[in-house]
């Protein structure tokens, strides 16, 4: 079968990982290349960014590392400046950079609240500004975020910010479709479940305040519908159905992956 993404240029935020293993930017950064496209890596991070590329390099993919913060707009329209003099065009845009502090408006401060609101849901918003244009010159373009279930309902553990952030990215995303489809772009958010990354367990496990590894592996099969957490790749699948021209008609909507998840109400 043909590569689904063949020729094609995907900007991934957030394209390394935490820790060792597979988290959602970086599995989804190599289903990409595995797909054909050439895919720029974006992370903070450059020695994570260069670890996603070397698996790439070494399947044969073709990548770009780019360390910049994904709130620096001057920084992210210069990187989607270089893609277009050096690629012809930037395809898709893929937002997958996130982050939760817990707490609510009592624990918070408002400066924390902010931050959250910013990394959330302001990178994506900088994100669209820079490659927007590229886009529009072309005819076409895919933007993808990653939501959380936790930006529609309580899981039962306090995360103000980041709730409200991925709650707001939903609706950005959908404003995004509504405007700009006419100009051949089309926007979709993925709305990861409970998902096994290196991100639970170096910011949730680690932080005492849910329990080890085996409680929350039981907390899903108490209460996902399938049983089980899911993994990155689940979510990287869904990342590349919406990238890719299977999903052509598809935009302004919501991909749960989730297990079922958001099927129960306790």
């Amino acid at each position: 079968m043909p590569a689904r993404l063949e020729g094609r240029v995907a900007i991934v935020t957030g394209a390394g990982s935490v820790g060792p293993g597979w988290g959602n930017g970086r599995a989804t950064a190599v289903l990409f290349a595995r797909e054909g496209a050439t895919v720029i890596l974006v992370d903070r991070d450059l020695a994570a960014a260069e670890n996603t590329a070397r698996l790439i390099r070494e399947e044969g993919g073709a990548c770009l590392v780019a360390a910049l913060d994904v709130l620096d707009l001057a920084a992210t329209e210069a990187l989607a400046a270089r893609c277009e003099r050096s690629y012809g065009g930037i395809d898709i845009l893929h937002c997958n950079v996130g982050q939760g502090l817990r707490g609510g408006p009592l624990e918070m401060s408002v400066e924390q609240f902010r931050a959250q609101l910013d990394i959330n849901v302001t990178s994506a918003f900088i994100g669209c500004k820079a490659v927007l244009p590229a886009m529009l010159r072309r005819g076409k373009g895919v933007i993808t975020t990653v939501g959380s279930i936790g930006g529609l309902r309580h899981l039962g553990h306090d995360h103000v910010g980041y709730s409200a952030g991925k709650a707001a990215l939903v609706q950005f995303t959908r404003q995004i479709a509504a405007q700009y489809g006419r100009g051949g772009i089309r926007a979709n958010t993925i709305i990861p479940g409970m998902i096994d990354t290196p991100l639970l367990q170096e910011r949730v496990v680690k932080s005492g305040h849910r329990g080890d590894l085996a409680a929350l592996q039981e907390e899903a099969r108490q209460r996902v519908p399938l049983g089980h957490r899911g993994t990155a790749w689940d979510v990287a699948h869904a990342a590349l159905y919406l990238a890719s021209d299977d999903a052509r008609y598809v935009t302004g909507t919501e991909l749960l992956v989730d297990g079922g998840f958001m099927t129960r109400t306790v």
